[in-house]
């Protein structure tokens, strides 16, 4: 059974109504995976597919668009089924999307802002997640914490310098720096919100229905951090933000975090593509020191 027979099938499970992929299309997709719009004389799906290995970075996107799904919110694509064939050496690990067209000039800002504000007013419980999980390519280090200044120091930019630094790049006296990142946040209390994780511009965008949210690294952190998120790629539109302020508005200390939320994003740029990105890190990194 071919590949395409074989997601076919589990869409025609999944949903109720026999499908058969007639005409495939490929579409822009991530570093580590193939994407595909699908579809016959009346549906259409969006694929990705990657092949199999010991990691599951697409089950964990899966995870993440169900958990922002869940709190009726945001728009996020609905998973429409997930799958791993274990066909060595031709095995290949799936997760099936409805299509979403988007609108290619920007609308509403202020209702995608809105939106997120209320995803970050539901509650939670502990900071973290049952998993870790990916920001893009790489590992995102997880665990359940009480104590968000431990959890951001230790396991977002702890883990992020400890993998620099096997690949090669000290940016810094690691132990030290977190320990100066943990006792900076120590004062710094927020309720635990589910957050996008991996909010910049290239993960959002709009439909008719309104404003998207995709490809998430999800996890129950701070809600600032997506904010600062969205301020260091380029920014989301003005009214983005008075659109948050509206239903949720931002504490007046923020401003003294955004640099060092940020530097976890920095940080995993380092990572994945080293270059420019790791002088960006060190002058962050040397920035906070004189903050602290």
């Amino acid at each position: 059974m071919t590949m395409w027979h074989f997601i076919s099938d589990h869409i025609s499970e999944a949903t109720g109504n026999v499908f058969v992929c007639q005409r495939r299309t490929a579409a822009h997709g991530g570093d580590t995976h193939e994407c595909f719009v699908i579809r016959d004389d009346s549906r259409r799906f969006f694929v990705k597919v990657r092949k199999d290995d010991a990691t599951r970075p697409l089950h964990c996107e899966m995870e993440g668009l169900q958990a922002l799904e869940s709190t009726d919110t945001v728009i996020t694509p609905h998973v429409v089924c997930y799958g791993i064939t274990e066909d060595k050496p031709d095995g290949f690990e799936y997760l099936v999307l409805n299509h979403i067209r988007f609108i290619d000039t920007p609308s509403d800002w202020h209702t995608m802002g809105a939106q997120l504000a209320k995803l970050h007013q539901v509650s939670q419980t502990q900071f973290g997640w049952s998993a870790d999980n990916f920001i893009g390519a790489s590992v995102q280090t997880n665990t359940w914490h009480s104590d968000w200044a431990t959890f951001y120091a230790e396991y977002r930019i702890g883990s992020m310098l400890e993998r620099l630094a096997m690949k090669g790049h000290k940016l810094t006296q690691a132990d030290i720096f977190v320990t100066k990142v943990q006792q900076f946040l120590s004062s710094h209390h927020p309720a635990p919100s589910l957050v996008h994780g991996d909010l910049w511009s290239g993960n959002a965008g709009f439909c008719k229905k309104g404003p998207v949210l995709f490809d998430p690294a999800v996890y129950v952190g701070d809600r600032e951090t997506d904010i600062s998120m969205t301020r260091l790629f380029g920014g989301f539109g003005p009214s983005f933000y008075e659109g948050y302020n509206a239903v949720f508005p931002l504490d007046a200390s923020y401003p003294t975090r955004e640099n060092l939320y940020q530097l976890y994003h920095v940080l995993n740029h380092a990572l994945l593509f080293t270059g420019a990105y790791l002088s960006q890190a060190k002058s962050a990194i040397m920035a906070l020191e004189k903050q602290f």
